[in-house]
Parts: C-alpha cells; sequence; structure tokens
C-alpha cells in the first residue's frame, strides 16, 4: 500500500480514537448536543478510513454514508446494526447541530457509546487485515 495512503488511514483511525474521547469528557459534562456531535465524527472518521483503505473516496459527508452502506452493510462485511447506528447518528448530528429549540437527553445519547466504541473496533480490525 502506498505509505501516504496508510498514513492517512492511520491518522483517521487515530481522529475516530480521539474524537470517541471527547464524546466521553463532553457527557460527563453532560453536555447531550455536543456529544452526539462528537460519537458521530467518531464513527465518520473511522468509516472514512475504510473506504479510503477500499478506494472509495466520497466528497461529502452523505457520500460516506452511502458508500459505507452500499460496500460494506449490503455486503454483510459490516452487521447491519452498525449502518443504522451510524445512519442515526448522521441524522442526529444534523438535527443537534442546526435544529433551534432541540436538545438531547442523557438517555438518548449514552446508549450510542458502546456501539461506536464497537463499530471503530471493527473497522480497526478490518483495515489491519
Amino acid at each position: 500500500m502506498n505509505p501516504e495512503k496508510e498514513s492517512y488511514i492511520k491518522y483517521r483511525i487515530s481522529r475516530a480514537w480521539d474524537t470517541f474521547d471527547d464524546a466521553k469528557i463532553l457527557a460527563s459534562k453532560r453536555k447531550w448536543n455536543s456529544t452526539i456531535n462528537r460519537l458521530y465524527y467518531s464513527a465518520y472518521y473511522a468509516v472514512m478510513a475504510l473506504l479510503l483503505k477500499n478506494d472509495l473516496n466520497p466528497n461529502t459527508h452523505n457520500g460516506a454514508k452511502s458508500n459505507f452502506t452500499e460496500h460494506f452493510i449490503k455486503n454483510q462485511i459490516i452487521d447491519k446494526k452498525y449502518g443504522k447506528i451510524y445512519s442515526q447518528l448522521f441524522t442526529w448530528r444534523q438535527k443537534g447541530d442546526y435544529d433551534d429549540l432541540f436538545d438531547f437527553e442523557e438517555t438518548q445519547v449514552m446508549q450510542y457509546f458502546q456501539p461506536v466504541e464497537g463499530l471503530i473496533t471493527l473497522i480497526e480490525s478490518i483495515i489491519k487485515e
């Protein structure tokens, strides 16, 4: 593999874990909208690493979601539960960032930590294969 590409993939995985840690910090401060944002981005960075590893380079968040679904969820490389989680976080991140007078609650947010951690771990292991 091209060393530059490999470095970029490693960077994206590292960024996924760092952003996941940011989500934990925000949750400890009960900043639920920001926590959803960071959970989404931690998954997004991992998904982008996976797409890049497979020579897919979407230009938009929606493109990343579509490529992830088409190439990894529909082909059953990654369990559809992760596709649903990623899709929900995509929607909620937009809602939390752009909708006025909307705030997430703890119960909505906390249930996503374990699945996002699982998704990043899974993607990292697929990339290493």
